[in-house]
């Protein structure tokens, strides 16, 4: 078994050595959540959107790999997903979908109860066809609520994570929670965590629950995570969901849309880490025991 995992290293290794954006790395950005239901995906697809009208090529990774709904806000059936990359019945080109919003996606799956419980030939596959991501600028993974193996896998593995949260208790209680498993069970010190604040009623809530959680990441787990912005409540963003448009093209204007702006200009002001692009990302996702 050790000597399998050798190979699969060595292997991956190579692999990652080989797909390396002649542009430049591609950024990775995994957004989670510490629980269900506080706009994550809705916020990594607008996101998405944000970095394209930048003139950014972007790829939207839905990986919640039990129940997967980029897709539903974007108003798409695809025909193929995840799972059939996985299992080897389609590649890469033929998974990955153009969109009229100028991003490209790659639609979840289910059926698999972690990515660490893939067959040698499969993660063989897998990171073959990953590496065709490479020439994304932006690669956004939405990975799944709470804290599963494949959340934390793809935490670890991407170059900066954002965790949404908004100002309920139990969600501000769970934001700490992925956080502090982030740090205890992570061993990556150049994961750059950020913290995003959804649904506010005002700037001063969204700096209160992000200074909450930024503090007491700061004395009892001596992690820094870095406030990245909020987002304000906003009626126009239900209206979007209902109508499965993103609001960021429903309503470019409306106080949300501005918010994820203002966010994603932020995060372009924020130098890559060393050691990006997708090639280390592959290495990250599959060398690691979670």
């Amino acid at each position: 078994m050790a000597d399998q995992a050798d190979a699969l290293r060595e292997m991956m290794k190579s692999q990652g050595d080989r797909t390396g954006n002649e542009s430049g790395k591609t950024r990775i950005i995994a957004v989670a959540s510490g629980k269900g239901g506080v706009g994550k995906t809705n916020f990594a697809t607008n996101m998405a959107i944000a970095y394209a009208h930048l003139g950014k090529r972007v790829v939207l990774m839905d990986a919640d790999l039990g129940l997967a709904n980029v897709n539903v806000i974007l108003g798409i059936i695809p025909k193929y997903n995840l799972y059939h990359l996985i299992r080897r019945q389609k590649s890469m080109s033929e998974i990955i979908m153009d969109t009229s919003y100028g991003i490209r996606i790659v639609a979840g799956a289910s059926g698999f109860a972690k990515i660490a419980n893939l067959t040698e030939q499969e993660r063989h596959g897998f990171i073959e066809e990953l590496s065709e991501l490479s020439n994304a600028d932006v690669l956004i993974i939405d990975t799944g609520a709470g804290v599963s193996n494949n959340v934390l896998s793809f935490v670890a593995a991407a170059d900066e994570a954002i965790i949404v949260t908004t100002p309920e208790p139990t969600a501000i209680t769970d934001a700490y929670g992925i956080i502090k498993i982030v740090a205890t069970e992570i061993d990556n010190l150049g994961l750059s965590l950020k913290l995003v604040v959804n649904r506010v009623s005002s700037v001063t809530e969204g700096k209160k629950v992000a200074e909450r959680v930024i503090n007491i990441a700061g004395q009892f787990l001596n992690l820094k995570v870095d406030y990245l912005g909020y987002v304000y409540e906003d009626p126009e963003v239900h209206q979007a969901v209902l109508r499965q448009k993103p609001f960021l093209v429903a309503n470019p204007k409306c106080k949300a849309s501005i918010c994820v702006q203002h966010i994603v200009g932020r995060l372009e002001k924020v130098e890559f880490r060393e050691g990006g692009g997708v090639g280390n990302f592959l290495k990250r996702l599959f060398n690691r025991e979670i």
